[in-house]
């Protein structure tokens, strides 16, 4: 039986990089079932990038991580979820000159098949807004919440309020540093004292290192596409979200918990930057992907569609093998189900109804293309929840 070995390599921010805190976790894990149910024998890793470097030394890193682990002679599956759907990508990307020792070349040649997950393709939005001083400030609270919750489970009341009150001011946002250093004392003194040091050193670094956020752009991704060419032996997939736009009804789903409240505030907050933003528009999807996306959507989505971080016409790049209603991080299997076990935990609550059962199916698709990418797809698409099948509109 030949062997395989598959790559996960993770987005902008990474939290595999800290530890017990499961970027990868749930996806790891179903993907190895369902692999193994369809007669695959893979070897599963999970690649530890830069989080915020640019993106060739993120794939000079993965070069090195699949050197070093991958079978002699194996066939290689390369799963990027984000920006690491640019990283892997480029490190295929036929005569791609990146900054390692590593035989590239070599490694991209016995690459099969690359799947991306809600890949920024043609850039989005918010990374030029992430790259202000604002963005910045917003960008690290953001990310203090969400390695918070994947590691605790959920926020604490003072984190809630904070957000709350930021969101309500959102429009002339400005962070008093001193009240931003309270809140990062108040969530890193529940971490070890180890943690709380890889936490930091994470922090400063989505400020000192804007390389990545500034490449994401969608004028940068156009530079980036017409130089970064496919190779013909590997099968590219692509797995796109479309989350709900926000909503009362939303809004009232989330009954009396607060949290999901707030989250679901800041979540609003960044569909409708993205919406909002002036700049390029994806190019016309082809018609194969515009017969996938309308067999998952009902309709192609409209150019301002996104999953709250990348708009869902910027996803698209060869097959697309999955279309979910799913946020960013629902993708991935943060979303709200803590009676599974292991639990799901979400913490950017978007209303787009993703559940267990959807993450499911997302993953059979995965796994099939990566176990069988010449043969024909037998793509099942997740449902949208009910409501959303009454209000084609919301579908757009």
């Amino acid at each position: 039986m030949s062997t395989h070995d598959v790559y996960l390599v993770p987005g902008f921010l990474g939290f595999v990089n800290l530890g017990r805190i499961t970027y990868f976790g749930h996806v790891r894990r179903v993907l190895d079932e369902r692999l193994t149910a369809l007669g695959l024998s893979a070897r599963i890793h999970i690649v530890r990038t830069p989080p915020t470097a640019s993106l060739p030394t993120r794939a000079a890193r993965l070069a090195e991580t699949i050197d070093k682990t991958a079978h002699r002679g194996a066939a290689l599956h390369l799963v990027g979820h984000s920006s690491g759907g640019l990283d892997v990508r480029l490190l295929t990307a036929p005569g791609a000159l990146l900054p390692t020792a590593v035989d590239v070349e070599r490694l991209a040649a016995r690459v099969r098949t690359v799947v991306t997950i809600s890949t920024p393709h043609h850039g989005t939005p918010l990374a030029s807004f992430f790259a202000t001083l604002r963005g910045q400030q917003l960008l690290q609270i953001l990310s203090l919440n969400t390695i918070y919750v994947l590691h605790f489970g959920h926020l604490p009341i003072s984190a809630l309020l904070w957000m709350g009150g930021m969101v309500l001011r959102y429009g002339n946002l400005v962070v008093n540093s001193e009240l931003l250093d309270e809140l990062f004392s108040r969530l890193l003194e529940d971490f070890s004292v180890g943690r709380r040091r890889a936490v930091r050193a994470l922090l400063r670094d989505v400020v000192r290192d804007q390389a990545l956020m500034l490449q994401l752009t969608p004028e940068a991704m156009e530079v980036f596409n017409a130089s970064v060419l496919t190779r013909n032996s590997a099968h590219y997939g692509a797995v796109v979200t479309q989350a709900a736009r926000p909503s009362f009804r939303a809004t009232f789903a989330a009954g009396l918990d607060p949290a999901a409240h707030v989250t679901h505030a800041v979540y609003s907050a960044l569909h409708q930057l993205i919406a909002a933003a002036p700049g390029r528009e994806a190019p016309e999807p082809t018609p194969a992907q515009n017969q996938a996306l309308k067999g998952a959507y009902g309709s192609i989505p409209s150019a301002d569609a996104s999953d709250g971080i990348v708009p869902t016409l910027s996803q698209t790049w060869g097959h697309v093998i999955h279309g979910a209603f799913a946020d960013h991080l629902d993708a991935l299997g943060h979303f709200q189900d803590p009676a599974h076990d292991p639990p799901h935990v979400d913490w950017l609550m978007s209303g787009s109804g993703f559940d267990r059962a959807r993450f499911e199916a997302l993953m059979d698709d995965v796994a099939r293309f990566v176990a069988g990418p010449a043969s024909p797809l037998r793509r099942r698409q997740s449902a949208p929840p009910k409501r959303t099948a009454r209000r084609p509109a919301e579908a757009r």
